[in-house]
């Protein structure tokens, strides 16, 4: 694959020695980069030789002197140097066999690799990898990895992925934890699939990866209504989420008091569908796995109310709407409620928002579609302004699950829509602020 240089820095080296968009990048010190760690492994000297191809065919050899870690300031069209790595598995659970027909072609695209789960925190299953793959981790020393475990029973693991060469995954984690990979962990849980008896083993034979293994999430499997011809699986009940939660309380009490860490954390969800609070912040060690839906309605609160403590309050006048999913509605009305007991002029409804477009089990507001809000929304008093967490759009871009863009639906709503971040200072001052 050509590595296409697509922009330059400015006050770069690349920039100072006439690189520009559309040039190819060659080789750095005789030799072709294989992908982006290549790259910065092989530019991490201070004097490299770097051969450019310009359009015209014409290459320059361009002998630098720069600072040990010193990068030329080049970007590349691909940003990992290399083809993207696609997942042969076809697991029970995938939600992306779960997408109806007719959505953008990238949603339909399942990676498995590891160069992005170290770049973007993608999580992998390691049976997509050969023994090249997996020596390039040792040997770049490429950390932190997240590892998508499922079971650790080798013919578990191998039914619900399936794939005959999914059960040597403890092979290929003690092969990292040897050479000192540190990684993050995640088990999807199905119901009468990997619970119970079988939960309780993953959680045995992962502690034996610590602490290299540094945590592990557990999350209930997202079930849509686009199952035809699918494994048959089935949502848990509240009933399921309070065994669930007893498991992982009784593996963390013992392994605070042995190591010091929880390291086997349960996710949001199951607490709400329990009916349980959440545990305390303490309980987190740190949001490790924040990402994965652990521990994002207690930081919240956190952050909410240490936001609150250092404003003064008044009397401003203020109407918003807040449209959610409905896990994390009632939450948010409790925070609404502690803004408005120091900005009591201030409203802001929560409506919930139902996913119609892949249906009722799917609770999550970063799953909600543009047109669901809009046919829910519409004719409904919203306000001055209506406000949307980030995790609905599409990274870096202003565009839905379903394509429907924010103007889209401001013009359909005909009000301003606000983003607001992951964080509850922001959440605090997009109420409070026009």
């Amino acid at each position: 694959m050509e590595h296409i240089v697509s922009a330059v820095a400015p006050g770069s080296i690349a920039e100072e020695l006439e690189i520009e968009p559309g040039d190819v990048l060659v080789s750095v010190n005789g030799q072709e980069p294989e992908d982006v760690f290549d790259y910065r492994y092989l530019m991490n000297e201070e004097e490299v030789l770097v051969v450019i191809r310009k359009p015209d065919g014409e290459e320059w050899e361009l002998e630098i002197e720069k600072e040990y870690e010193d990068d030329l300031g080049m970007e590349f069209e691909n940003g990992l140097m290399d083809d993207y790595r696609s997942c042969r598995n076809k697991c029970m659970f995938c939600f992306i066999d779960q997408l109806p027909k007719g959505m953008r072609d990238t949603l339909y695209f399942k990676d498995d690799d590891s160069r992005l789960s170290f770049l973007q925190g993608n999580y992998l299953t390691l049976t997509n990898m050969n023994e090249h793959d997996l020596e390039k981790i040792i040997y770049y020393k490429l950390s932190p990895i997240n590892i998508s475990f499922q079971a650790t029973n080798p013919e578990l693991r191998c039914k619900m992925l399936h794939n005959r060469f999914a059960g040597d995954i403890m092979d290929k984690v003690q092969r990292l934890k040897a050479a000192g990979i540190v990684m993050n962990g995640q088990i999807v849980l199905c119901r009468g699939v990997n619970d119970g008896e079988e939960l309780d083993r993953s959680i045995r034979d992962l502690v034996t990866l610590m602490p290299e293994l540094q945590s592990v999430s557990v999350v209930p499997v997202g079930l849509t209504r686009y199952r035809d011809g699918l494994y048959p699986l089935e949502p848990f009940t509240k009933e399921d989420a309070c065994r669930v939660l007893d498991l992982i309380h009784s593996w963390q009490e013992k392994l605070v008091k042995e190591y010091g860490t929880h390291f086997i954390h349960a996710g949001d969800e199951w607490y709400i569908l329990a009916e349980r609070s959440m545990p305390e912040e303490t309980t987190y060690d740190g949001y490790l796995q924040l990402e994965n839906g652990v521990g994002m309605v207690r930081l919240l609160k956190e952050e909410v109310d240490a936001c609150l403590a250092d404003l003064p309050g008044d009397d401003r006048k203020r109407k918003v709407t807040i449209a959610t999913g409905e896990l994390a509605a009632p939450y948010l009305r409790e925070h609404v409620a502690s803004i408005r007991g120091k900005y009591p002029g201030v409203e802001a409804q929560v409506i919930t928002v139902k996913n119609e477009f892949f249906g009722g089990k799917i609770t999550v507001a970063g799953l909600l579609t543009g047109q669901d809000l809009v046919n829910q929304l519409k004719g409904k008093d919203l306000g001055d302004r209506l406000l949307l967490t980030n995790h609905m759009l599409k990274s870096g871009e202003p565009v839905f699950l379903d394509d429907v863009t924010v103007d889209d639906v401001q013009n359909a709503l005909q009000i301003k829509v606000s983003i607001v971040e992951s964080s509850g200072n922001d959440f605090v001052n997009c109420i409070l602020n026009k």
